[in-house]
């Protein structure tokens, strides 16, 4: 892992996490699983939720992350990683919160679903992405899933076969979405 990453990751270091742009893209790309792994290990502990630090410096690295592989057109080899780290989302609470703004976990799968769904057209990317992306439609975020639907429609385009075993709960979505 790059030392800067490996420094703002470590030390949830805000003030440095900016200094990551100056990383070139390769270098990013070169240690990303490790740094995905890191991401969703700081992104999964307890106090992530409360603690606005931490958030701040993952929506940071998230953003740099998702650019480098933008950029690199490396999403073929980091898809696993980011499905890995997309999924471990599923395991909180996307509810938006009282104040009508997205939870941390719902930031971050918003973040990582429009990364992967640029790809729409790698097929080896959707068959990993589409039946984790799919579950997100039922977890009570709205915004995520209406996000989510245009994604699926785009990927319906290149990819029909690898959605068709998920049309139920696309329709249970778009039902519920009536009422």
């Amino acid at each position: 892992m790059h030392e800067l990453f490996a420094q703002v990751l470590t030390n949830r270091d805000l003030s440095r996490a900016g200094d990551l742009f100056s990383i070139d893209d390769n270098s990013v790309v070169a240690d990303l699983s490790e740094v995905l792994a890191r991401i969703q290990e700081i992104a999964s502990s307890s106090d992530f939720t409360q603690n606005d630090n931490n958030q701040s410096v993952i929506e940071i690295c998230i953003t740099r992350v998702t650019s480098a592989i933008r950029d690199t057109g490396t999403i073929e080899q980091h898809a696993l990683a980011m499905v890995s780290l997309l999924e471990s989302c599923l395991n909180h609470d996307l509810r938006p919160l009282p104040k009508d703004e997205d939870p941390p976990h719902a930031k971050i799968a918003s973040d990582i679903v429009s990364c992967i769904f640029l790809n729409h057209n790698k097929k080896s990317v959707m068959k990993l992405a589409l039946p984790v992306a799919v579950k997100f439609l039922h977890r009570g975020n709205k915004e995520l899933s209406r996000n989510l639907s245009s994604y699926l429609s785009l990927a319906a385009i290149n990819n029909a076969e690898l959605l068709a075993v998920h049309v139920q709960p696309i329709i249970d979505s778009i039902i519920s979405g009536k009422y």
